[in-house]
């Protein structure tokens, strides 16, 4: 057997979906309070967890011809003053100059000869602040992962957790044809794998038509809502470049509207991106009187024995955003009865079938889907929502005051909201097109506003 681990399924299909113009790199950007530590301990820091998190030294390695999925293996010349790089923002380092920071990293791919993944450490922000930029492929890290290895990255305490350095030895990198021999190998005792799949089905044969009804059921309830996103402005084809705008919001106040009109803090999340967008929409002059858009929301199927592991466990939903709603209240109401429609109706299970069903094509087969999947428009953008740790995180005794997640652009998708709650906020992390989202702030604007008006209705005794 191989010393290597290979890419899931999914992990490779987000390999396949990056192009020149489309970068497949999750991130986010971190604010710290108190002076900027010296890059040379920020180094140290790094370097001591890297042994918590031994695929942060890997690479991949592709089988020759495309007969397999590729592999992660030691990168011998690993650098990590390569991946943590220093910076400084001109002044005044205002949160304008390290949003524009922020999105010429997110704009420049990921090298994938070496390990996937950028730490950047900006000093010169006002008010005696630095930060730090993260960037990870999305084939490496799903959001929920994410947000365990930044935990680990972190300190729970101001006083630094001190780990004592391991001495690394990478392991003998697989020649081509190593590659090609395990490949060619695990494609030929495949089978074996569905003969016993098939003797474990009959050792239960009652049980086999409804578990084949169930999951025909996911899989329809998936394909049935995928495939009917209206044609706005936000689905243009987009360039290598981007944006990034911010929004930190209080989550007790999302809670308190929660709490008084029903529903989840997700479902007023959902509400409020309705609403900016709506608002977005109106100034940019089209009509939103019948608008209904389609997000695509990623859930976690990652179970809590996972928690902590590295690539992606997640499946998606579609969830329809009445844009067409002008009451905030009502809005909540509506988001609301369709992510519990939602929930019912068995899409994440589905999506997560189909996912597995994956496992069975050949890679030219994934790599030909995975470019369909990029074509065609099935949403008309991602809204995703990471509950995060909900107390202070350290590094360097340095607490972190502010946190913004970063989720990547596909093809046709213009714009991406990306939230993570943390220590009794949310940060929004709002990535667009350079070219076709010259108004970014107009939404960050709308998110803002959305937010006032749902407080106001609780504040003048409104009632769902």
């Amino acid at each position: 057997m191989p010393s290597y681990d290979r890419l899931t399924v999914l992990d490779e299909m987000f390999l396949h979906l990056e192009g020149e113009d489309t970068h497949m790199h999750v991130g986010g950007v971190a604010v710290f309070k108190g002076g900027p530590p010296d890059y040379e301990d920020v180094l140290d820091m790094v370097r001591s967890r890297l042994q918590l998190v031994p695929r942060f030294r890997q690479k991949l390695a592709f089988v020759p011809f495309g007969l397999g999925r590729p592999a992660w293996v030691d990168d011998p010349h690993f650098n990590l003053e390569y991946h943590v790089r220093h910076t400084a923002l001109p002044a005044p380092g205002d949160r304008d100059k390290l949003n524009r920071l922020a999105a010429r990293i997110m704009s420049q791919q990921l090298d994938r000869t070496k390990p996937l993944w950028e730490i950047w450490f900006a000093e010169g922000l006002a008010g005696d602040r630095f930060a730090l930029i993260s960037k990870t492929h999305h084939c490496l890290v799903d959001g929920v992962s994410g947000a365990d290895i930044m935990s680990v990255i972190l300190d729970l305490d101001r006083e630094p957790q001190r780990s004592p350095v391991e001495t690394w030895h990478p392991r003998p990198e697989p020649t081509a044809d190593q590659l090609l021999i395990d490949a060619v190998r695990e494609r030929l005792t495949s089978p074996a794998e569905v003969i016993r799949t098939i003797q474990s089905a009959a050792t239960d044969p009652g049980g086999v038509p409804a578990r084949v009804m169930e999951s025909a059921r996911a899989v329809g309830a998936f394909l049935g809502n995928s495939f009917a996103a209206p044609p706005t402005s936000l689905n243009q084809s987009i360039g290598p470049h981007r944006r990034f705008e911010t929004v930190l919001a209080d989550l007790n106040q999302l809670k308190r509207v929660k709490n008084a009109f029903g529903g989840t803090v997700n479902d007023v999340v959902l509400t409020v991106v309705a609403g900016g967008i709506r608002r977005l929409l109106e100034l940019r002059g089209e009509a939103v009187d019948d608008l209904e858009l389609r997000a695509m929301v990623p859930v976690s199927v990652r179970a809590d024995h996972e928690r902590g592991s590295l690539g992606n466990r997640v499946a998606n939903m579609w969830a329809s955003l009445p844009i067409y709603e002008p009451d905030p209240v009502e809005r909540l109401r509506i988001v609301s009865d369709e992510m519990k429609d939602l929930k019912n109706s068995g899409q994440a299970v589905g999506a997560q079938l189909l996912t597995t069903l994956g496992e069975w094509a050949p890679p030219t087969i994934l790599a030909q889907a995975a470019r369909v999947v990029a074509r065609q428009r099935a949403f008309n953008l991602v809204v995703t929502n990471v509950p995060g740790p909900q107390l202070p995180l350290y590094t360097l005794g340095r607490e972190m005051d502010e946190v913004y997640p970063v989720l990547p652009l596909t093809d046709t998708t213009t714009l991406g909201v990306a939230l993570l709650s943390y220590n009794g906020t949310i940060g929004f992390g709002l990535l667009g097109d350079y070219d076709t989202a010259r108004d970014l702030e107009q939404l960050a604007e709308g998110i803002e506003k959305s937010i006032a008006e749902l407080i106001g209705a609780i504040e003048e005794g409104v009632d769902l």
